[in-house]
């Protein structure tokens, strides 16, 4: 009767554990799919389950920059979406600026970062670039924004140099 009555906890104790883990895995599944909430351009909440990437800015000025430096900013962002985020590209506007991003997903609630790097070789006066990505987000298309003025090493605080006359000579 010990035996049996052992027997019977015993199966009433893995039920029991087994009904928990499989609960457990129910609400993982059913909040992992769940939907996430965004506000559009228009004040419109939209429900989705797409990745949503979540930028902390989305421009940077870099202010007043010699030339023949290099100069990098990084965009963080988070995916507050559902789904892991896949950027499928970053193109540059033009060819003296330089992205860079991750390669790998980004699984809902990770923080990554896409860095703009711009060469201001050859380059003086000011600048506004951006840099577009795509990727398989609510939004796929998303713009980021660089800005700044190139001062050239032979400018001076007086102003241009200014070369004598042959006619005073």
């Amino acid at each position: 009767m010990k035996n049996f009555l052992t027997l019977i906890i015993a199966c009433f104790l893995f039920t029991f554990a087994n009904g928990q883990s499989v609960e457990a895995e129910k609400q993982k599944v059913q909040s992992s799919s769940a939907p996430a909430f965004i506000v559009d351009e228009n004040n419109n909440v939209i429900e989705t389950t797409k990745p949503v990437m979540a930028f902390g800015m989305e421009s940077h000025d870099f202010g007043e920059v010699p030339e023949g430096e290099k100069y990098s900013h990084e965009f963080t962002f988070t995916n507050n979406g559902k789904e892991p985020l896949i950027i499928s590209n970053v193109k540059a506007s033009c060819g003296c600026t330089t992205p860079e991003w991750p390669k790998e997903p980004i699984m809902p609630g990770e923080t990554s970062a896409i860095t703009a790097v711009y060469n201001s070789k050859g380059r003086p006066g000011p600048f506004n670039k951006s840099i577009t990505i795509t990727s398989n987000a609510y939004t796929p298309t998303k713009r980021l924004f660089i800005k700044g003025k190139v001062t050239s090493p032979f400018e001076m605080e007086e102003g241009p140099a200014k070369t004598k006359s042959i006619v005073n000579e």
